[in-house]
């Protein structure tokens, strides 16, 4: 079965986190993005997405395309430059060169030339030959550009391109202001112009006889060669100009300018910054100047780079610019410069699934095939309008759609409430519906938030799990603040006020009679959680809120009037827990739907409650305890006697949850982290009321009376949090969840808080700082039992029982799983007005660890799906429609085999996974997962016509386990848990493939299949098609004979190593990549890929053997010509006496 699994990554979606540089191929049509942290995104038309990754993670400073060659050269913070292979799916590195002694500030590769120029930190400039990646000897020295009487260094190299008149001149930008035009030739500056304000960047006119300087006071300066004594002309475009008509005050540093001309009108001149500083709020901008016109683009986020798209490659000519492209910190832009109102063009990537930070992820792949267009002709009606009707101009590369036809949707819940349906078939991602949770409830007056019920200060609305129902359409979403909502979907506009249900889940710690506190028995139990909660359960110190206590109110308030609800998913119930006796809701950490049923069912640290969604109804709101009847949940004792540090009243890997993880931890100075045990004297229990420790009783009052204890919902996306690891692992799944939900471990100073954002000096925007409303210990934590998974089945309530029936079954953080009893009215006629009762079974299974799945398997061990309602539209005008009876899929077996036949349940937990045989309840498989980690993620999934047990450890490793035999099959270490976001987003599903969110604004996407590895190849888009390099234009006569030597120069001649020589060693090392023969490696496998890399080979030898001839003839030349010219030499002095010389 081994031979069925393989792990690898798929594609990466989304926008390139923290860029850094742009570069563009004309010709080719594709564009690349580097990053800080040493990333490549290459892109082409929809489809073309290509992700690489430098080993050493060091800052990509600068990209630059060998234009329509396949190849793309990146130079990196740590001074190193490589030659990527982009003739092949998957690019790979096939050379670098390390610099050893000079740090890399500035590069350039002239067109269809092999010869790189780099400039340094010391302001020389250094020439790479980019075949063999060898530096040549040829050396601009800053000592030499500069006059000799110039007294300072001139700084790092800014700027270096080629005159576009000549070849063989370079011009070099120094950054304190002065520009050097070198003649390569003669190795002697030409010209050298000053300027007393520091240079940011330079642009040619395409004629060769002018450039334009940008500088850092805000000014543009343009300078023509023949007179470089003072710019020609000087302009301060945002500058107010003085009435005494002093110059115009400086601004900004425009940190770039590029100067395009155009056939047929007037030149384009494009630049970023240059704004005037007393307009200090104003946003970054692009300003595109033409003729007299003077457009500002103000952007979102702050400019990190923009290129001007042009008609043609070479610079000598017209460049005709069309459009604009803007890599802003957070966002990728194209605009166009065709239309006078440069419109900008739509994106058909998608790069705004950060738009707000992602909180949940969930993946559904072979869904049904209606699901996607019915998406998208809901969501296409919102689109904006005002784009640019061109075609999207970067539009290299091909795609097609590969063997993988089947239909996936991840759906991204945000912290703004908002909820985005994405179309994520053959490895593509395109949106398709935008939903917003948020419009269900009133909008917050500014003002009103420290006076309210809120538990959360910032973010209310941030969605924390979801589950949805693709056959029914049926979509739930629990919320950070404490309430649900189920959406039905509808093709149709209504007008309806929205139903509200509001439930009262409070865990009463008073009513649990407590033995001694002194005696604490040697193998933890859940009776030896109780001794300290006698001791513990002293002064009740309730949190008013300006003087009086929340009672039965919710967080937020629910619209009462009627709401326009357009096509689409619409709000059907919304549900509230609220405040009890002045402690507030705790959070949601488990939620499941039955369409078939009518039913939700959620659960929290304090119980589990049921709702009737079809007749609007609370069912069950009840304790945990009390679920499990007339068994005392605290005389368990023998049925589970398992050391205490597997208590972990957790949360599911999904659950979002600031407060009730109040729940998941004892972080007082004093206490064990191993166990969990708090030994604070000080510390005092959480229970009806707010009982707090003495610390947080004075932390309390320093926050103020009525301040929401929470800052800000947990973003999946802004966490970078070092895990605490111990030799055997994490320290407790009490001390990862209380990171993974995004809780500031505070001891007894608040200041004291993890907070992760963008950037190392981000703003408040995506910074994550959380106090807690109370110390709780963790003794008091355990005897609150979370329900951390919930699974509506057709199933054998009891032992022995005869006929399946519909089944709610409940896991809790102890490791507990106990079945309810759903009796439903007999008949569909009876559904809306009889009640549906929810009751215990007495049924009790056991496992180590929070329970986090569960499945139910056929006989033959195949899986059987929960029963479902078929769609059908709630508002739809046809009348048949409205008065067709609900038609249910039960999946239960067919009349053909025995009812009383058995099924597998499966059970799996944060340590093990169980498979019990019904009705018996006998356990027939058992394996321990892990000992020294938890499992974050557990998904029963199909997989090539069979299930399996698909498992994410915090240890980063992926398992996968045969059902219902639970034989290990795969177990990869994939992916340490460095961050707190990949924890939370980690999700798989069917068909061997899966997502975690690898950055703030990207999602990846991995495959643990053999086959999808396998056709992977054939999926992925060619970033390199054979495109012809446009002609150069005719260049006139005269224009020929007067505009300079540039098409005859000979760069091989001046830097080859025959010449110039050879390079210090010591300057730069070579380091050669895998790009070369491995490259073959992915395109071909077996015999194939033999041949092709001995052809490979034998084409780089004969290559090499060329070139050994070409330089032989090369030196038999030289040769015979030293022997002609000696002998002429001895022919002319052969008769002249030694007085005549």
């Amino acid at each position: 079965m081994s031979d069925y699994f393989q792990i690898c990554k798929t594609v990466r979606h989304g926008f390139p986190y923290l860029p850094t540089a742009l570069a563009f191929d004309p010709v080719q049509k594709i564009l690349a993005i580097g990053t800080r942290t040493g990333a490549i995104r290459i892109l082409g038309r929809p489809g073309v997405d290509c992700y690489c990754q430098h080993e050493s993670g060091a800052a990509v400073l600068q990209l630059q395309f060998l234009i329509n060659e396949g190849a793309l050269v990146s130079a990196s913070a740590d001074d190193t430059l490589h030659l990527w292979n982009l003739r092949q799916k998957r690019p790979a590195i096939l050379h670098s060169l390390k610099f050893n002694r000079e740090r890399i500030t500035y590069c350039h590769l002239p067109f269809q030339s092999k010869w790189l120029y780099v400039g340094t930190e010391r302001g020389n400039t250094h020439i790479v030959n980019i075949e063999s990646f060898i530096l040549s000897g040829y050396v601009i020295m800053w000592n030499k550009a500069i006059e000799l009487s110039t007294k300072t260094h001139p700084g790092p190299v800014v700027h270096l391109s080629d005159s576009p008149r000549d070849e063989g001149k370079l011009l070099i930008g120094y950054e304190n202001g002065t520009v050097v035009l070198w003649d390569l030739r003669s190795k002697r500056a030409d010209l050298r112009v000053y300027y007393d304000e520091a240079i940011h960047s330079v642009a040619w006119h395409h004629e060769g006889k002018q450039f334009m300087c940008s500088h850092s006071d805000g000014s543009l300066t343009l300078w023509n060669l023949k007179s470089p004594s003072r710019p020609f002309q000087t302009t301060i475009p945002h500058g107010k100009i003085q009435r005494d008509g002093k110059k115009p005050e400086s601004c900004k540093p425009i940190l770039k300018v590029e100067y395009k001309t155009c056939k047929s009108s007037e030149p384009f001149i494009i630049f970023s910054g240059g704004l005037s500083y007393d307009k200090a709020c104003r946003r970054p901008s692009l300003t595109i100047m033409h003729g007299k016109a003077i457009t500002v683009l103000e952007m979102d986020h702050p400019i990190v780079e923009f290129l001007t798209l042009c008609e043609t490659p070479y610079p000598n000519e017209f460049q005709d610019p069309y459009a604009v492209v803007v890599l802003l910190e957070k966002d990728l832009i194209v605009v166009d410069l065709t239309q006078s109102n440069f419109p900008i063009f739509e994106n058909p990537y998608p790069v705004d699934i950060h738009e707000s930070p992602v909180t949940c992820t969930e993946y559904f792949a072979d869904c049904p095939p209606d699901l996607i267009p019915v998406l998208y002709s809901v969501g296409a009606k919102h689109k904006k309008q005002g784009y640019s009707n061109k075609e999207w101009p970067i539009s290299g590369g091909a795609w097609n759609l590969g063997a993988q036809t089947y239909p996936e949707i991840i759906i991204t819940g945000h912290a703004d409430g908002s909820i985005k349906f994405w179309d994520a078939s053959a490895i593509t991602l395109q949106m398709l519906y935008k939903l917003k949770t948020s419009k269900v409830f009133e909008k917050q007056k500014l003002g009103e938030g420290k006076s309210t019920a809120e538990i959360v200060e910032e973010d209310p609305y941030a969605v924390q799990m979801m589950y949805w129902c693709p056959e029914s359409r049926i979509f739930c979403v629990a919320g950070v603040s404490a309430y649900v909502i189920i959406y039905r979907f509808s093709k149709h506009e209504v007008n309806t006020e929205i139903a509200s249900l509001e439930v009262r889940l409070q865990y009463e710690v008073e009513d649990i009679i407590t033995p001694e506190p002194e005696i604490i028995p040697p193998f933890p139990d859940a009776s030896s959680q109780l001794p300290s909660l006698k001791n513990l359960s002293g002064s009740t110190n309730t949190v008013a809120c300006e003087g009086m206590m929340k009672d039965s109110i919710p967080c937020l308030s629910v619209k009462t009037r009627p709401v326009r609800m357009p096509p689409g998913y619409q709000a059907d119930l919304v549900i509230q827990l609220v405040w009890v006796d002045g402690e507030p809701p705790q959070q949601i950490t488990s939620l499941a739907v039955s369409s078939a049923y009518g039913l939700v069912a959620f659960g929290n640290c304090n119980g589990l409650a049921v709702v009737d969604f079809m007749q609007k109804t609370v069912l069950l709101s009840m304790g945990t305890i009390d679920l499990y009847g007339s068994s005392d949940p605290y005389q368990r004792q023998p049925r589970s006697p398992r050391k205490s540090k597997q208590f972990a009243a957790g949360l599911t890997e999904l659950s979002d949850s600031p407060v009730s993880l109040e729940l998941e931890r004892c972080k007082s100075p004093t206490s064990d982290h191993v166990n969990g045990h708090c030994t604070s004297p000080t510390s005092q229990t959480c229970g009806s009321g707010k009982r707090l420790s003495s610390a947080d009783v004075s932390k309390a009052n320093r926050r103020g009376p009525g301040r929401p204890p929470f800052r800000k919902a947990q973003s999946a996306a802004c966490m970078e949090i070092s895990l605490p690891v111990t030799a055997e692992g994490y320290i407790s799944r009490r001390a990862m969840l209380q990171q993974l939900h995004g809780i500031s471990t505070f001891s007894h100073d608040e200041r004291h808080f993890t907070a992760c954002s963008w950037m190392d000096k981000e703003n408040r925007e995506n910074s994550f700082s959380r106090s807690r409303s109370s110390s709780v210990s963790s003794i008091d934590k355990e005897s609150k039992e979370t329900i951390t998974s919930l699974y509506f089945m057709e199933s054998f309530a009891r032992k022995n029982d005869s006929a399946l029936s519909p089944c709610l079954w409940v896991g809790t953080g102890l490791g507990m799983v106990l079945i309810l009893s759903l009796n439903l009215p007999p008949n569909d006629d009876l559904r809306l007005t009889e009640p549906v009762m929810v009751s215990p079974s007495g049924t009790v299974l056991t496992l180590k660890g929070a329970v986090l799945t569960f499945a139910r398997l056929d006989c033959m061990g195949a899986l059987i799906h929960p029963p479902y309602e078929v769609w059908r539209d709630p508002n739809s005008t046809d009348d048949n429609e409205k008065t067709r009876k609900r038609k249910l899929v039960m999946h239960s077996p067919s009349a053909s085999q025995d009812m009383g036949e058995h099924q597998f349940a499966v059970v799996c937990s944060e340590k093990q996974a169980k498979v019990f045989s019904l009705p018996s309840q006998t356990c027939l498989y058992i394996h321990n997962i892990t000992e020294t980690s938890f499992l974050l993620r557990a998904d029963v999934v199909t997989l090539c016509n069979s299930v399996c047990l698909a498992c994410f450890c915090a240890n980063g490793h992926i398992m996968t386990l045969s059902l219902p035999s639970l034989r290990p099959m795969l177990d990869v270490n994939y992916l340490p848990v460095t961050d707190m976001r990949i924890a939370r987003t980690f999700c798989f599903t069917n068909e061997g493939q899966a997502l975690y969110l690898s950055s703030p604004t990207e999602i990846q996407r991995l495959t643990y299949s053999q086959e999808m590895c396998d056709n992977l190849q054939d999926m992925l888009g060619d970033l390199f098609t054979p495109v012809e390099t446009p002609e150069a234009q005719n260049r006139g006569f005269l224009k020929g004979l007067f505009g300079g030597s540039g098409q005859n120069f000979d760069r091989e001649e001046l830097f080859g190593e025959a010449t110039a020589g050879k390079a210090s060693r010591s300057l730069a090392q070579l380091i050669p990549g895998s790009g070369g023969i491995e490259g073959m490696k992915g395109a071909a496998g077996g015999v194939v890929g033999d041949l092709a890399r001995a052809r490979v080979a034998l084409e780089e030898r004969g290559q090499r053997l060329g070139e050994l001839d070409e330089k032989t003839a090369g030196m038999m030349a030289s040769a015979e010509a030293f022997s002609k010219q000696a002998h002429e030499l001895m022919l002319k002095y052969k008769d002249k006496k030694w007085y005549q010389f």
